[in-house]
């Protein structure tokens, strides 16, 4: 990648706090390449989305010029709680499948906590959860792609070394890094040969998420050092709260485009 190769610019589009259809082009007309959508309920869930739906979708977003870069198969409990995967674990494997029929390399979500203590009870249940996760994805030619959240860098490198499957990758969030107090530049050294995608967001300790920008993400220098490792992947933006969220999108697209 050059020193100032264009930036792939994504949104992910239910921050737009639109219906799907309009949330598409909306993004389109904000200018991004690219769309990372929830498919965790509603009409985009993977039960109540035939094939016909999905060839749909797929047209809806080619005519918009967009890239689906993932789904987010957020559904909430934790996969190192065991009880709470035997839950989850189906839907995400019906989350691949649709992945694979709209054209999208991985989907993504919190694996639900690491930890570096060679005693959690639940740690090898844990590995064990993504291994049959990840070997799931490799057959289907997709990967789950695990949120940067509540642990650093290096414990989530740690942890992923430790697992026999390449089908388990990293969707690189700094905003989350930062708020819970870890080094997100460090993190980017120690996760850059996992990671697929990434999030655009902003955030602070003890404060929490905020405008891109207006947090601790220092984006020229973030960005800066994304190119010298030659990811070429997407920065999606994410915009979770606030009271203007669609001007605090269309405004990240804009600070993006111009690094």
């Amino acid at each position: 990648m050059t020193e100032r190769s264009k930036l792939k610019v994504g949104v992910v589009v239910d921050c737009l706090c639109l219906p799907i259809h309009e949330a598409v082009v909306k993004a389109a007309n904000m200018g991004a390449e690219g769309i990372q959508v929830w498919v965790t309920s509603g009409e985009m869930l993977a039960a109540n989305m035939d094939s016909a739906k999905r060839k749909d979708f797929v047209k809806l977003c080619k005519d918009h010029g967009l890239a689906i870069t993932g789904l987010c198969v957020e559904f909430g409990p934790s996969l190192r709680v065991p009880a709470e995967a035997a839950e989850v674990v189906p839907k995400i494997k019906a989350g691949m499948d649709q992945a694979v029929d709209l054209g999208a390399p991985m989907v993504s979500a919190h694996m639900g906590g690491i930890t570096a203590d060679a005693n959690d009870p639940n740690r090898d249940h844990l590995r064990r959860v993504l291994k049959d996760i990840g070997d799931y994805g490799s057959k289907r030619g997709v990967v789950f792609a695990t949120e940067t959240v509540g642990e650093s860098g290096a414990t989530l490198r740690a942890a992923l070394d430790s697992l026999d499957t390449d089908g388990i990758k990293v969707n690189f969030d700094p905003a989350n890094l930062v708020m819970n107090g870890f080094d997100h530049m460090q993190a980017v050294r120690d996760l850059a040969t996992y990671v697929m995608h990434t999030h655009a967001k902003d955030g602070r300790k003890g404060v929490g998420e905020l405008p891109l920008g207006q947090g601790d993400v220092n984006y020229p220098a973030y960005v800066t050092l994304w190119r010298s490792l030659g990811y070429e992947g997407f920065f999606t933006v994410e915009r979770e709260v606030g009271e203007d969220r669609v001007g605090d999108i269309g405004r990240a697209v804009d600070l993006l485009r111009s690094l």
